[in-house]
């Protein structure tokens, strides 16, 4: 029997950026708990910024090539940072698009958020914009959220959460989704 499908994105679009290695340490671990994921690059997608008049025109390649990952997955991974406080511009044109019609991609589904920033305050300001976007277009959010503040001393050079606290927190996140889609 396969295990539960999970869809991982990074908020991030930067090539090694913080929020690209924290997916990295929690899709290891969803993936040691049986769950096949798959990771969606963002920036290799290379989205239209959302537009009706595009949308009119017909949905773009990369808009249906992500409507249909996020079709056959049960639920989300989320690691993004904090721009200004809120939702970084590429993950919010991700969800825009995949969110219109037809169908209702997200409706019903699990989603785990996370996030690492240089700041201090993890990214405790941009999980609640984050958490009402997804709640609106229907999918459930786990209730626990993880806040990696100092990111750049958090990870060592080879990608890994340097505090166990921090690893740990990780983890329960994931075994949490994972629990979840197992039903």
């Amino acid at each position: 029997m396969a295990g539960p499908r999970i869809l991982a994105v990074s908020g991030s679009l930067r090539t090694g950026g913080f929020n690209r290695m924290l997916l990295e340490v929690a899709v290891a671990h969803a993936r040691s708990l049986g769950a096949e994921v798959d990771v969606v690059d963002l920036k290799a997608l290379n989205l239209p910024f959302y537009d009706g008049d595009v949308e009119a025109q017909g949905v773009p390649p990369p808009v249906a090539e992500l409507r249909e990952r996020l079709g056959k997955a049960q639920g989300l991974l989320i690691a993004s940072p904090e721009y200004n406080s809120s939702i970084p511009g590429g993950l919010k044109n991700a969800i825009d698009w995949v969110s219109r019609p037809p169908g209702r991609l997200f409706q019903e589904k699990w989603v785990a958020m996370m996030g690492a920033t240089p700041g201090i305050f993890g990214t405790a300001r941009m999980q609640p914009h984050l958490r009402q976007v997804m709640s609106a277009v229907g999918a459930h959010v786990l209730p626990t959220q993880v806040h990696i503040p100092k990111a750049a001393e958090a990870f060592t050079p080879e990608g890994k959460l340097r505090d166990e606290a921090r690893r740990k927190e990780v983890e329960t996140l994931v075994a949490t989704l994972v629990s979840r889609l197992k039903g």
